[in-house]
């Protein structure tokens, strides 16, 4: 009799083993049917490049590893010639590359068809009536003055909250990708006319450059980095028995860990995936906020904690301003960043870059602003300004505007030699010491895979 029962329960096993095979393929088929159709969408660009709209985008891989970045520019989102979807993706983890362009692939066409059904059942209850815009105070407004919050708002604000949280089963339950200590991060926008919709999970950051009166261009932060440093962001972890605490070696890195595990040591609140901390106070619900295109309002960049562990938002915005070309300017910061890093941090290992540029202004106005950037008359001589250069007295006057979020950084051990060297000096040495195996990894934003007492999990100390 107990043979019969062990032969039936290893039929059973193999039966189940089987079916889990078989679903398997079949989701990676559905997905890989889902991936050529979006390869074929007019006006998708997923790689370095430019569109139509005036909106480039480009990326480097940094020496971490393989490049964990991703990005994407949408033109005619939801078929509406208006519209356009940008975002940028920071995975981390072993599989954190992954997780991106899983992210990136999958959470438009979600943003789409939740889009699509809101819109036609908010259609049918209004009978055709004519959208009603209430007035309140803009989350994505750097004025805090009361104005219009119209009706397009509120379906975009419950389409992203469901996106996101469809988006993070998915990738719970995925066949393939392992998420349970890898992630991404998110910051999405959907420019609709004259109106931004953002959604932010995470540390990447959208910044906006606008007119000032006296013809500049300030930095105008649209997102929050959303790391544990947060005030709310810490109680709401450790409500959920998590842990918040900075090592001691990098005092001003909080991060999140385990009740009992001095890991995994996530260095944000929010994320795609990280399923060992989603227990425990880590969410992948994102800040949507809203704001109204002026007039001054030029561009706006996203992009991923590479750019901003190195440059501030009113030095992103200037090189944005005065790189040669609109279809160029995200290659111009990219480039800025890199020179950034080999400058400030020498002996660390850079992290990998993305950046989206949208250009919000089209035609002449918008060439003709930029070139009054580029240069500038003064006393009847002409200025030239150089493009996407960084000086050393620039880096050192690196200071956030009021009411923007500070960015942490933690001590790189370069020594004082080299601080004392020209970015010249260090662009001409680049092929002998740039090498990530003679540097350090600076701010990883996860450190060490959990513990485990059982199953094929085994215990490692690599960092990530």
């Amino acid at each position: 009799m107990g043979s019969c029962l062990s032969c039936e329960e290893q039929e059973r096993s193999h039966s189940g083993r089987k079916d889990r095979k078989r679903e398997a393929r079949e989701a990676l088929a559905a997905e890989a049917r889902h991936d050529q159709r979006l390869a074929l969408v007019t006006g998708r660009i997923c790689s370095n490049g430019a569109s139509n709209s005036a909106a480039c985008l480009f990326t480097q891989q940094g020496r971490k590893g393989v490049n964990q970045d991703a990005m994407i520019v949408w033109e005619s989102f939801c078929s509406r010639k208006d519209t356009t979807f940008c975002g940028v993706f920071d995975g981390h983890g072993p599989y954190g590359h992954l997780v991106a362009r899983r992210v990136r692939d999958s959470l438009p066409s979600k943003l789409l068809a939740y889009w699509q059904e809101a819109t036609e059942s908010k259609n049918l209850s209004d009978g055709g009536e004519s959208e009603k815009a209430e007035e309140q105070v803009l989350p994505g407004s750097d004025s805090g003055e009361e104005a219009q919050e119209p009706e397009m708002f509120k379906v975009w604000k419950e389409t992203h909250l469901k996106s996101y949280k469809v988006m993070d089963k998915d990738l719970r339950v995925h066949p393939i990708i392992d998420c349970f200590c890898s992630g991404t991060t998110a910051v999405t926008l959907i420019k609709q006319g004259d109106e931004l919709v953002l959604g932010n999970v995470g540390d990447s950051r959208a910044v906006m450059g606008s007119r000032a009166d006296d013809n500049s261009i300030r930095a105008v932060q649209l997102t929050v980095d959303l790391k544990p440093n947060l005030p709310e962001e810490a109680e709401r972890i450790r409500q959920c028995k998590g842990r918040v605490f900075a090592l001691h070696d990098e005092p001003e890195v909080a991060r999140v860990w385990l009740p009992h595990d001095n890991s995994p040591g996530l260095a944000m609140a929010r994320a795609f995936g990280d399923f060992c901390l989603k227990d425990f106070g880590v969410i992948a619900v994102p800040e949507v906020s809203y704001y109204r295109i002026t007039e001054r309002d030029q561009f706006v960049v996203l992009a991923t904690d590479g750019v901003w562990d190195v440059l501030s938002n009113e030095e992103v915005v200037k090189i944005v301003a005065t790189a040669p070309t609109k279809t160029t300017s995200a290659r111009s910061l990219v480039e800025s960043a890199v020179r950034a890093w080999r400058l400030k941090y020498p002996t660390s290992k850079m992290d990998d870059c993305a950046v989206v540029c949208l250009y919000l202004n089209k035609g002449k106005d918008a060439t003709a602003t930029q070139e009054a950037v580029v240069k500038k008359k003064v006393s009847g001589q002409e200025e030239e300004i150089v493009v996407a250069e960084i000086t050393e007295d620039d880096l050192k006057q690196q200071q956030p505007p009021s009411g923007m979020i500070k960015l942490h950084h933690c001590r790189s051990g370069r020594s004082e030699a080299s601080k004392s060297r020209s970015l010249k000096e260090c662009l001409a040495t680049d092929e002998n010491e740039w090498s990530a195996l003679d540097g350090v990894t600076r701010v990883n934003s996860l450190l060490h895979l959990p513990r485990f007492l059982g199953g094929d999990k085994t215990t490692t100390k690599k960092k990530h």
